[in-house]
């Protein structure tokens, strides 16, 4: 079913400051949509219900893309897993009760492809949810992922809403996380080349063995499938959002130096965690519906990097 997305309709972006938000935030104001909603964390305190339930029946949104999450790398999941499961455990269902009993014509939860299986058959396909034990290093955020999907499809089959869930692949892209200390695998590489090109240090030590694969979609191109998907399909079933194309963490690396031109060696730490395997998501579904990726994973670092030497500078 395809359904327009009027340019007035009053959409609410949660999240609308982090990279995925801020992605679909710059999408919709570019296609003419002109009554957009966004508030910080500090002017509205997702994890405080009372708050969001006000914020819904004061503001009427019409349609919800949700993009607030608590997220972050290895290291980030590994050493605050409370932290990470509770928030967006939180922030997800109040979102969803309130756009519940305000009436939202729409919502769109964004999950993640860590919700599946360690080992799961490869390329991932939606049909594995729930099919086997989950990654250890970012289970917490994983369980709080799956019960927002759970949470929509629940919401639907009691209360006849239109709730969809996206499954995107790893995200990168302006607006990322470079942190060292809690940033996910590709801006993490930006940051420890960049900063070894710029202090010209002989090496740059990477986590694990660099032999696992990844899937990376530039997060413009994520803005464009959820706002697809918004106007092209409703039901239960999860859909997976990614490139269908995957490489080595140590090919990742390796296109990550020349980008930023530095010309020192990379040495693998192999006694850090290398995480899943291989994660790969089957896109078919998506692509059944009209959307395929655009932007490469050689011109997403390239512009991402230009992008982070900007922020820099400023």
């Amino acid at each position: 079913m395809t359904r327009q997305l009027p340019k007035n309709a009053k959409i609410y972006i949660p999240g609308h400051r982090g990279m995925v938000g801020s992605a679909l935030w710059r999408l919709l104001e570019s296609r003419g949509y002109t009554n957009l909603v966004g508030r910080t964390s500090n002017e509205l305190d997702l994890r405080h219900q009372d708050s969001v339930l006000r914020f819904f029946r004061e503001e009427r949104p019409e349609y919800v893309f949700l993009a607030a999450a608590r997220v972050g790398g290895i290291l980030a999941n590994s050493s605050r897993p409370g932290e990470f499961i509770y928030d967006n455990l939180v922030m997800e269902t109040n979102i969803i009760a309130g756009a519940w009993k305000e009436g939202v014509k729409k919502l769109l939860f964004l999950g993640s492809s860590c919700i599946y299986p360690r080992l799961a058959p490869q390329p991932i396909r939606e049909e594995s949810l729930l099919s086997g034990p989950l990654e250890p290093t970012n289970a917490p955020y994983a369980v709080a992922k799956i019960a927002g999907i759970v949470l929509c499809q629940s919401f639907n089959r009691q209360y006849g809403t239109n709730y969809i869930s996206v499954m995107p692949t790893n995200l990168y892209g302006p607006g990322d996380n470079f942190d060292p200390e809690s940033s996910h695998v590709l801006p993490g590489m930006i940051h420890k080349f960049e900063e070894a090109r710029k202090r010209n240090l002989p090496e740059v030590v990477l986590w694990g063995t660099g032999t696992p694969k990844r899937e990376f979609l530039h997060v413009n191109d994520l803005a464009e499938a959820c706002l697809h998907l918004m106007e092209h399909y409703e039901g239960d079933d999860p859909i997976n959002v990614g490139t269908g194309e995957d490489c080595s963490i140590r090919d990742l690396a390796e296109k990550i130096r020349e980008a930023t031109g530095y010309e020192g060696a990379i040495r693998w730490d192999t006694s850090k965690p290398d995480g899943t395997p291989r994660k790969l998501l089957e896109v078919s579904r998506i692509h059944e519906l009209g959307w395929h990726h655009s932007i490469s994973l050689e011109e997403g670092i390239r512009t991402t990097l230009e992008w982070y030497r900007q922020e820099k500078e400023e």
